[in-house]
């Protein structure tokens, strides 16, 4: 990774990476955790930046407004879109989950935007990707799901 990698293009990439949806999905559903907010403060320690606390807070501010605005209502009509209904037609259902799907999405690249955009520039080496984990789950959430999170950390690329 070099740090001037875009933030989207790495977290592409990190998501495709063996065990790291898994990961990601279990914070999220498990863990009420911020899956986009996680990938970008990893995306910050591997490109040697670090956000400070102000920083971290206003990270945390732009991923709830995303979230609570677009991210969860689309992800709650997509799976609710999932399952069959005898009452829709199978292939209409799947056209429609298919388009929230497309929208959740690109919901959750314009949050990993306005996050590259919060960045301060890399100004040092690589940082540990746990500690950077962590210290964003502290500011999301009360509790912190330390195994998920070194999970997590395992899996995503070097």
């Amino acid at each position: 990774m070099t740090p001037d990698e875009p933030l989207w293009d790495w977290a592409v990439h990190a998501y495709g990476s063996v065990g790291v949806e898994d990961a990601c999905l279990h914070l999220q559903d498990a863990a009420g955790q911020n899956a986009p907010l996680l990938l970008w403060a990893a995306w910050a320690a591997r490109s040697g930046r670090d956000p400070d606390a102000d920083t971290l807070e206003a990270a945390c501010d732009v991923a709830r407004a995303w979230q609570e605005a677009a991210v969860a209502p689309l992800r709650e009509i997509r799976r609710r879109l999932k399952g069959r209904n005898p009452d829709l037609d199978d292939a209409d259902r799947e056209a429609v989950r298919l388009q929230v799907k497309a929208v959740e999405l690109e919901a959750e690249r314009r949050l990993l935007a306005a996050l590259e955009r919060l960045s301060p520039p890399a100004a040092g080496p690589p940082r540990p990707v746990l500690e950077a984990l962590i210290a964003v789950a502290r500011r999301w959430s009360p509790m912190t799901p330390r195994s998920g999170l070194i999970q997590l950390a395992e899996r995503l690329p070097a």
